[in-house]
């Protein structure tokens, strides 16, 4: 099963170094030398990794078939994806891939049918579920213990806490703010 675990990013320097944009928890064995990668383009690309070396921050790549700084910009914002075996887990057992939630039902604490997980998406401050509600609509979950607080993937469900608009926008509760 081929997995995204990074984008490329800018070209670094003029030997066909790539600025990697990370999307793996396990950079160091994704992008470990000799790793094949495959890119998320139409036709798709397999990359071998000849080296890679973490400089002020950032994981830096040298792909075998990029030879200069010309073909390294060629191929900037390109996901790249890597295979994994589909009964591979993350070591911890908190963390989930993205393919292990999505599909999963979602239901509150006290049971009731809450929709299906349809994506997950990540930002920077933390990641969120987004959820395809019953009625059709949308929303979105931040994947915290707090709002998340099960999960299981044996019997295939998440618990989403029963907290006021975060599964109905409409029942959120209204605080009124003094006017200046």
């Amino acid at each position: 099963m081929l997995v995204i675990v990074g984008r490329i990013g800018r070209a670094h320097g003029i030997k066909g170094e790539i600025g990697m944009i990370v999307r793996t928890d396990d950079p160091d064995l994704r992008f470990a030398d000799g790793a094949k990668l495959v890119t998320a383009s139409n036709p798709p690309r397999t990359l071998t990794v000849q080296s890679s070396r973490w400089h002020s921050g950032r994981l830096l790549v040298k792909f075998a078939e990029v030879p200069d700084r010309t073909a390294a910009e060629l191929l900037r914002n390109l996901e790249v994806q890597s295979e994994i075996d589909e009964d591979e887990r993350p070591e911890d057992p908190d963390e989930y891939y993205d393919r292990e939630l999505i599909g999963l039902k979602v239901r509150t604490a006290t049971g009731e049918d809450a929709g299906e997980v349809i994506d997950v998406i990540h930002l920077p401050s933390q990641d969120l579920l987004e959820i395809r509600r019953p009625a059709g609509n949308a929303v979105l979950v931040p994947l915290v213990a707090e709002l998340v607080p099960e999960i299981d993937l044996d019997a295939q469900y998440v618990t989403v806490a029963d907290r006021p608009g975060l599964l109905d926008p409409d029942g959120a509760e209204v605080v009124p703010t003094d006017e200046a």
